[in-house]
């Protein structure tokens, strides 16, 4: 199991970006710990966000469970999915708000242990204060389209 997440969490930057990879048997029972946990660059958010894929493929319409690890003072501009968004905060505190703009003062705290759903299509930014981890699960195809085409990483 750890070589398959291995491979996946090798690939996590592609997936979150749109590229295709499914899991050789994604029918299995499957069970994770942190420490199966790999970590991986993602292009499609700003530089410093790390990404583990639990469960996919991202791009096709499949359940899907990744985790999301950013450092503190991390922004991640204003942006919406094409799926219903899941977020659970498994550590820190993330900072969820909902706009086309991004305003620091209109967001709520989200601590260890707090969820957000958010509806497809829904304009929302989030920001830390420390490092945080989330999981987000749902149902893809997933994909980030920023408010502003500037603030894409991808397009650098």
């Amino acid at each position: 199991m750890k070589n398959r997440l291995v491979a996946l969490c090798v690939s996590a930057g592609f997936l979150c970006a749109g590229a295709s990879t499914a899991w050789a048997d994604a029918g299995a029972h499957t069970m994770v710990t942190p420490a199966d946990l790999s970590w991986g660059d993602v292009p499609s958010l700003p530089a410093g966000a790390k990404v583990a894929v639990i469960e996919g493929p991202l791009n096709e319409a499949k359940p899907f469970t990744f985790r999301l690890k950013f450092p503190a003072n991390y922004k991640i501009p204003p942006h919406s999915h094409p799926a219903i968004e899941h977020v659970t905060v498994i550590s820190g505190t993330f900072h969820m708000g909902v706009g086309d703009k991004m305003d620091t003062s209109k967001t709520t705290a989200l601590g260890t242990g707090s969820a957000a759903i958010m509806q497809p299509q829904t304009n929302h930014f989030a920001w830390t204060g420390s490092e945080t981890i989330i999981q987000v699960h749902g149902v893809g195809p997933w994909a980030i389209n920023y408010v502003n085409p500037a603030d894409d990483p991808r397009k650098k």
